[in-house]
């Protein structure tokens, strides 16, 4: 045996692709947080083993192209809907591990109705909200969650609080709602913010397997070619900008161990 085969042979393997994630050409723009937010999910569906009883509901925007890279059931929701759609597959489907991945313009605008009230209603679902601050798929638009003098195609002088509002932080919104199990706000902008969110995304898991009601995590993502930046000063931005606007953290977890 050669000294490289041998070195080789020695090598253990620590990482590898997830068996729910399709082994397929990317097409996200360079720079964009998706397809580290895919994998994060996906982790998830082979660490509790659920790839042949997961149901997603996607939404439209950036988010609905889950359905091209993660091997499960994914079911496309019109715009703003997936809440609905998901509610309606669990109690069908009670059975079955149901969670949506949603963009923030689907979730926090169209879909704010739908968002409110399955949360306020406590229903057994998970969701993964991720928040690049823009409408991406659609040209840039502002966003609910657009930060102030964030020049967007429809704000280009600069989102400005008088006429349009400020960010809504819909971590908090959602921590305040009875029927909320877990909330968090995690990043995906170093190795740090992703072993927390990691962590973040096992535990909205395990909310939902447990029956113990609604868990929501919402994940600041960078869009470089709405923002019109380099994916370096994007991935920047999420840990500067966005972080200090939207704080990261656990906001809620009910079922949280007891300090001693």
């Amino acid at each position: 045996m050669s000294a490289q085969a041998a070195r080789k042979k020695d090598l253990e393997l620590v990482l590898d692709r997830p068996k729910s994630l399709k082994d397929v050409p990317w097409h996200f723009c360079p720079g964009c947080h998706h397809g580290v937010i895919h994998r994060l999910v996906a982790e998830q569906i082979d660490n509790f083993g659920l790839r042949e009883k997961c149901v997603a509901a996607a939404s439209v925007g950036c988010s609905v192209f889950l359905y091209d890279y993660l091997d499960i059931d994914v079911l496309e929701s019109p715009h703003g809907r997936a809440l609905a759609v998901a509610t309606g597959i669990k109690r069908a489907l009670p059975d079955r591990f149901v969670f949506t991945y949603q963009g923030d313009g689907d979730l926090a605008a169209i879909g704010t109705a739908e968002s409110i009230h399955a949360a306020n209603r406590g229903e057994n679902l998970t969701v993964i909200f991720v928040n690049n601050a823009v409408y991406g798929m659609t040209g840039g638009q502002m966003a609910p969650t657009t930060l102030e003098g964030q020049v967007t195609t429809t704000s280009p002088y600069g989102r400005q609080a008088q006429g349009m509002g400020l960010p809504i932080r819909m971590a908090e919104v959602m921590a305040t709602l009875e029927g909320t199990g877990f909330v968090a706000r995690v990043a995906v902008d170093n190795i740090k913010n992703l072993k927390k969110a990691r962590a973040a995304m096992k535990r909205a898991f395990e909310y939902q397997l447990k029956g113990w009601g609604f868990s929501f995590v919402e994940v600041l993502a960078s869009c470089p070619t709405n923002w019109k930046m380099t994916p370096e000063a994007a991935n920047a931005r999420v840990g500067g900008e966005m972080a200090a606007y939207f704080p990261l953290g656990i906001y809620k977890d009910k079922h949280a161990p007891k300090a001693d």
